[in-house]
């Protein structure tokens, strides 16, 4: 099994940049809770958290599992839970990427039920074509790539890659 490079740190870097200033632009006078899904989208969420140092935002943590090697299992499990209210927050969901969408969708209807004053979907990878729930539309999304399987800048294969500073493609030549 071979990856090839995909997408470099600078090119994330200046998409974080982008992210994070509709962000602010969009929740000055907020204080958004930005929670971020571990373990993949840690990179990220820390990434675009620090770039969004125009506005008070707070950030914590859940973590969720729907993979297993390099295939969705396509059952969410909790892993780890929120122990912040989140009645009447401006909540910025941040993952790592959307494929199927089974796991933004389980949690997306777990947050809800707490009544958020908003929700919104930050995804550094979006792959539409994988996409099981049509209904579901990120509100921040950093790359658009096609059905295949990606790994670095937090995204892993059976819990490796995950420190490498680009993401890489499956190369299937």
């Amino acid at each position: 099994m071979n990856f090839r490079p995909y997408i470099s740190n600078s090119q994330i870097q200046e998409r974080i940049g982008m992210l994070a200033k509709s962000i602010c632009d969009e929740y000055a006078e907020r204080n958004p809770l930005f929670i971020c899904v571990l373990n993949g989208a840690a990179p990220f969420a820390v990434d675009l958290f620090r770039a969004c140092e125009d506005i008070d935002a707070e950030l914590t943590f859940v973590r969720l599992k729907s993979y297993d090697g390099m295939g969705s299992t396509g059952v969410v499990k909790q892993v780890m839970g929120l122990s912040e209210n989140l009645a009447g927050r401006h909540i910025i969901l941040v993952e790592d990427i959307i494929d199927t969408g089974n796991t933004m969708v389980k949690l997306l209807a777990d947050l809800e039920a707490h009544n958020p004053a908003s929700l919104r979907i930050a995804t550094l990878l979006f792959k539409p074509e994988a996409l099981q729930h049509p209904e579901l539309k990120p509100d921040y999304v950093g790359f658009e790539i096609p059905k295949k399987f990606i790994i670095g800048y937090g995204l892993d294969i059976d819990g490796l890659a995950r420190n490498l500073n680009d993401i890489y493609i499956l190369d299937e030549d």
